[in-house]
């Protein structure tokens, strides 16, 4: 005789906890979607037409669930924008939103699904978790009612939130987060009147978890961190890919590195908006990562991680990332540099004119110092030493202080810091480091077609990103991405 069906989802539901707890480690999975778009329009649809585009993503997200799952992995992660796009005004993506209740009501959509009324799309995604016993991380549109009596209440009577939902194995909604952070775009969308600091326990770890742009400050990702002692942070994103220290899995792999924690990445996939890249990152550096921009189509990613990274015996020790930097006098060349523009941030940089030397850049409070030695310099080649020591951004300012061994676009000086995804020079060795007025330095090694170099370099515990041996791809980029949160501007909603 066959179990009943709620028997059978117990059974399966209490084997993959006791699995869990069984092992310091589990198995993650991300999925880089590639998002079926709305058709433009300023108008709403119908709630009926915009339940059929979510299901049609959804059918997609579905199946990377179910794979996910016969393939072992405890949680799943899926990407910002992942269910309905982001072609919207604020009038026309009201028809996707849903009452998003707090994880507190104890509620399964799955099998309670109008307790707060219509909820097709929680639902649905309860039901991918239940079925398939795993934890299901999504991204949708939250939407709260408002009144006059609330002063800072929008025009139109209510709050519309960039919100991620986590669904336990049980079909449970156990999380829920209004995106802090929002980008310069996302107009559609209100920001919560405080940054939230969501977390929650599972069998294999504290997560945390935030949205795409969030990466970037304080609040919520560094509080989360440092504050809460998460031991992994789920990241939703819809991150176009900016060079030279911006793609996704170069700053993000760096993030983990820095922050000392585990983060499941997933991207949207749009080679027309240049969005792609996800990966599952550790404080070693990257378990598994994705990135395409020659095809259309989504991958599922997998990998074991530690649970509890911090106890790990090969967790990277404390660093003083400005020790070595201040403990020694300038290289020649600080005085032979130019500036040069990395999108809108003027860069001081000086030209590695020798196939091996010693030099240091200085701007503001920051000196950077760089040791190096190349191993085959092509004539066609220039690299530079830069430094950046300021504000950066428009709708919001944050302070960046950033070292990097880059090579330019062309010959000309002037195309230095723009966008390459090439190169042809390798490296003896490199060794740079920096003078930085912060202990949250993030370290990027990029090789030429935008690939990481796992367990190709190293942070010395006084601050010096070094070559392990010679580089085995041609060299992009070797950065030390720094971020003084003290002195950022205000968040826009406390001006």
């Amino acid at each position: 005789m066959l179990p009943s069906q709620p028997l059978l989802h117990a059974g399966v539901f209490v084997l993959t906890v006791l699995q869990a707890l069984a092992s310091n480690t589990f198995i993650a999975a991300v999925y880089e979607h590639a998002v079926i778009l709305p058709d433009p329009t300023d108008k709403p649809v119908s709630s009926d037409d915009a339940l059929a585009l979510m299901n049609k993503n959804m059918d997609v997200l579905e199946g990377a669930i179910k794979e996910a799952a016969q393939q072992g992995a405890h949680i799943i992660v899926t990407p910002e924008d992942g269910i309905y796009g982001w072609r919207f005004t604020r009038e026309s993506i009201y028809p996707y939103l849903e009452d998003i209740p707090a994880p507190a009501v104890n509620w399964i959509p799955c099998t309670d699904p109008s307790r707060f009324g219509p909820a097709p799309v929680q639902e649905r995604l309860s039901c991918m978790a239940r079925n398939n016993s795993i934890y299901v991380v999504a991204n949708i549109g939250d939407k709260k009612p408002c009144n006059s009596s609330d002063p800072s209440c929008p025009s139109d009577g209510r709050y519309q939130y960039n919100t991620d939902v986590v669904f336990d194995p049980e079909g449970k909604l156990v999380a829920r987060y209004h995106k802090y952070n929002l980008f310069r775009g996302e107009t559609q969308f209100n920001y919560p009147k405080e940054p939230e600091a969501v977390t929650f326990e599972t069998p294999f770890g504290k997560f945390g978890i935030f949205t795409c742009f969030d990466i970037l400050f304080h609040e919520p990702a560094v509080v989360l961190v440092s504050k809460m002692q998460v031991d992994t942070v789920l990241f939703p994103t819809a991150w176009m890919n900016v060079l030279p220290f911006l793609t996704a899995v170069e700053f993000h792999s760096a993030w983990a590195m820095g922050m000392g924690v585990n983060l499941l990445s997933a991207n949207t996939h749009n080679i027309n908006f240049a969005m792609t890249g996800s990966g599952l990152f550790t404080p070693e550096g990257p378990a598994a990562y994705h990135y395409d921009t020659g095809t259309e189509e989504g991958c599922l990613l997998l990998a074991e991680l530690s649970a509890y990274p911090r106890l790990s015996p090969t967790y990277p020790p404390a660093i003083n990332w400005s020790l070595y930097a201040t403990s020694i006098k300038k290289f020649p060349g600080e005085n032979d540099t130019f500036s040069g523009s990395v999108r809108r941030d003027i860069f001081t940089f000086s030209e590695l004119r020798c196939k091996a030397g010693n030099y240091t850049v200085c701007q503001g409070d920051l000196c950077c110092h760089l040791v190096y030695q190349m191993s085959n310099k092509s004539k066609n080649e220039v690299y530079v030493l830069g430094a950046f020591d300021g504000l950066h951004g428009s709708l919001i300012k944050y302070h960046w202080q950033i070292c990097t061994l880059l090579k330019c676009k062309s010959t000309d000086l002037g195309t230095c810091g723009q966008p390459v995804e090439t190169a042809q020079t390798k490296f003896e060795m490199f060794s740079l480091s920096g003078m930085f007025g912060t202990n949250y330095v993030f370290p990027e090694v990029l090789y030429s077609g935008v690939q990481l170099a796992p367990g190709e370099f190293e942070v010395l515990r006084d601050g010096r990103l070094k070559s392990k041996h010679g580089t085995s791809k041609p060299l992009i980029t070797a950065t030390l991405f720094g971020r003084l949160y003290e002195k950022d501007l205000p968040h826009p909603l406390r001006t």
